[in-house]
């Protein structure tokens, strides 16, 4: 397939970029599910008679839909870009890439999507990491989800009509923060809906004090979420800059530049660590450990854009056995450092 595609590229250059530009068409139109003819223009810089010729001509091939609402992605076309995903990844040089950050890390695994249409990147990254997700996941694993607004977007992307009763969802911390649309529980309920499988929830805060931690994890219905945790099979998780967590988590100023000045970059189920991935501060929370963290089969880490790049790094240097989802912005920054 690789050398056909070279070879298309010399002889008939045009064949390549009308399939870029018909894939980008499909994929704006799936990522938005109901989109009109000038806003899909706009989002890929298109003029609308070019926009207006390709459409009719997907429409015929029975990709998409059209209605007074707008343009919208049939299963056929859903079907159609992840058939041509990875031939688009070579064409773009995505795939090279992808290895490249791998070597670099020392992961078990990059995915990377274009960077091109900006505000539509996060979109894209989550969807890849939901694509990869269902790939792996079979009936029986436990999989364990944190929250914040990545992972919250992970889970609306799932998209599968398979059931997984023996499934179990469960988070992987306790409550944090203020926005409940963000919180693991939440995030955990929407996953296994669109799962049709189990779950259990933690109604607790992410973190307590020692005293309080002994008392409420003795507590039955707690305990068994607690032991699911720690037989995680798969994790998804997003990465989280340390000033950012820090002030999410309400951490008190002297505390704050005390991780800084140890130089923390990232944090992680509580812990905030440095470059080099050495803990330089530890909260009492409710969450997997570290040690569960390294065993687990799967860590899935997904993250969009150049500011989280030293946190990314950072984690890798913790643990090697992590899938990476991400965008090529954040690849190439990755490389420079």
């Amino acid at each position: 397939m690789k050398d056909l595609i070279k070879i298309q590229q010399k002889l008939i250059p045009q064949a390549i970029e009308l399939m870029k530009k018909r894939y980008a068409i499909l994929n704006q139109i799936s990522l938005s599910e109901s989109i009109g003819r000038r806003a899909l223009s706009n989002k890929l810089n298109l003029t609308e008679r070019v926009v207006r010729s390709e459409i009719e001509f997907l429409k015929e091939q029975g990709f998409i839909n059209i209605d007074t609402s707008g343009m919208s992605i049939t299963n056929d076309g859903e079907e159609m870009i992840k058939s041509l995903k990875d031939i688009i990844n070579d064409i773009m040089g995505l795939s090279t890439l992808e290895e490249k950050v791998r070597n670099k890390l020392g992961v078990k695994k990059v995915l990377l999507v274009s960077s091109d249409y900006k505000e539509d990147v996060l979109k894209n990254v989550v969807r890849c990491g939901a694509e990869y997700f269902l790939g792996i996941l079979k009936d029986e694993d436990v999989v364990a989800i944190t929250g914040g607004s990545t992972v919250r977007e992970f889970a609306n992307n799932i998209k599968t009509d398979k059931k997984y009763p023996h499934v179990r969802v469960v988070p992987a911390r306790g409550s944090m923060g203020k926005d409940i649309e963000h919180q693991s529980n939440n995030v955990v309920a929407t996953i296994s809906k669109k799962l049709n499988s189990k779950y259990k929830l933690l109604h607790i805060p992410d973190e307590l004090g020692e005293e309080a931690m002994k008392t409420i994890t003795r507590e039955p219905e707690i305990k068994r979420t607690l032991d699911y945790m720690k037989k995680t099979d798969i994790l998804v998780f997003g990465i989280g800059k340390a000033d950012e967590m820090a002030k999410k988590r309400r951490i008190e100023e002297d505390k704050l530049d005390y991780i800084i000045n140890k130089g923390g970059v990232g944090e992680a189920f509580g812990h905030f660590f440095d470059k080099n991935g050495e803990i330089v501060f530890k909260l009492n929370t409710v969450a997997i450990d570290l040690e569960t963290f390294k065993n687990i089969k799967e860590n899935i880490a997904i993250c969009s854009g150049i500011n989280k790049v030293d946190a990314l790094i950072a984690l890798t240097n913790i643990n090697k056995n992590i899938v990476v989802v991400t965008d090529e912005d954040s690849a190439n920054e990755i490389l420079k450092r």
